[in-house]
């Protein structure tokens, strides 16, 4: 047993999200391959934080090297979350962010907020760094969300996140009483919106899940011209009305030139919490069509679920209330979705830059 044994072996190895061997990708290194006798150790590296998808890889890994005579293989599965985002039209990136996910719809009511928050709390089981930036000056709901009362403390000149089941978090509703409307003309919605995007001590986060205004108006653009994201969902309801505002939604973001990563039909069904049935309340279909329609990922349904609303209004995410609920798988999923296209999008990037590794082909 040698290690170019060991490498040639794993080039039959491929990334689950990616589709290039973990040779090619550079994830295993020789440094990290020990081989006593029959006995192996390595360390694998993954491009996103799946901890399903590391036990496929390890796997897979131990499959391929006892195919040529090693018996005892000891694997260790770690994960790098790249930047999508490059420095462009003059915004460099957040400090202390790798990627900037704007979480958008086309209209108020459709549940943005407990989508962007769920997955942030989806995406922190996974295993990432997450943190979530309430940019919906007008409505600041996240901190009800997340049930925090916080009022936010600096470190120097910066803001300094607060913090809850492990997700950092900003919001204009930690600036405001309860029921004091925020009044504001563009200029200062925009000095807000800059603020709260370069002035944070954001602390080594994967993700920044912004939470967007609804609509495509001042408060959008300013925010989506601030942020260097890396990409966007749409979320919207199966109905016509709301799949019609989802449309403008996505044309916006590529009018920014900001990638969709997908749409995501929230309220898609309801799910009885006595029997389980499920009926199509608000219709069938609208969310995938309409992503089909305009090219673009489905991310998947999300049901009307009772402990869903519950939840947000205790500050407990549904993610962390009943995580084994069908519910809460659907927000795993997302998660799981949400990575795999960022992960594709960075490795695209990396791949047209340097040109040392075949082009991955978006999902």
């Amino acid at each position: 047993m040698t290690t170019e044994m060991v490498l040639d072996a794993l080039r039959g190895v491929t990334d689950p999200d990616l589709g290039v061997d973990v040779v090619t990708l550079k994830f295993v290194k020789e440094k990290d391959i020990t081989i006593d006798g029959d006995r192996v150790s390595i360390a694998v590296e993954m491009a996103t934080p799946s901890p399903a998808k590391r036990e496929q890889l390890a796997a897979r890994v131990r499959e391929r090297l006892a195919a040529i005579g090693a018996h005892d293989v000891a694997v260790t599965t770690t994960f790098v979350v790249k930047s999508v985002s490059a420095p462009e039209h003059g915004k460099p990136p957040l400090p202390g962010v790798k990627n900037v996910i704007a979480v958008g719809a086309g209209k108020g009511g459709v549940g943005k907020t407990t989508v962007s928050v769920n997955l942030a709390v989806a995406l922190s089981k996974l295993g990432a760094r997450v943190g979530v930036l309430d940019g919906d000056i007008y409505g600041p709901n996240v901190p009800i969300m997340f049930g925090l009362q916080a009022e936010l403390q600096t470190e120097g000149k910066r803001i300094r996140p607060a913090e809850k089941y492990g997700i950092q978090v900003v919001s204009m509703g930690f600036l405001t009483q309860d029921e004091a409307p925020v009044i504001w003309r563009g200029p200062m919605l925009h000095s807000a919106i800059q603020q709260f995007c370069r002035d944070v001590a954001w602390r080594d986060l994967d993700y920044l899940i912004v939470d967007m205004p609804p609509g495509t108006g001042d408060v959008a653009l300013s925010l989506s011209q601030t942020v260097p994201a890396a990409g966007s969902i749409v979320v919207t309801t199966p109905q016509q009305v709301s799949l019609a505002d989802s449309r403008r939604a996505v044309r916006m973001y590529q009018k920014l030139k900001i990638p969709t990563l997908g749409l995501i039909e929230n309220m898609s069904f309801y799910e009885c919490t006595n029997c389980h049935h499920m009926a199509d309340i608000f219709g069938h279909g609208g969310g995938e069509q309409i992503a089909a329609q305009l090219e673009i990922p489905f991310l998947g349904r999300l049901p009307l679920y009772q402990p869903i609303r519950v939840g947000s209004d205790r500050g407990i995410p549904l993610v962390i209330a009943e995580p084994e609920s069908a519910g809460a798988r659907a927000f795993m999923d997302l998660a799981e979705a949400t990575v795999s296209q960022l992960a594709i999008s960075a490795y695209q990037n990396i791949a047209a830059n340097k040109g040392k590794i075949p082009l991955i082909q978006v999902k």
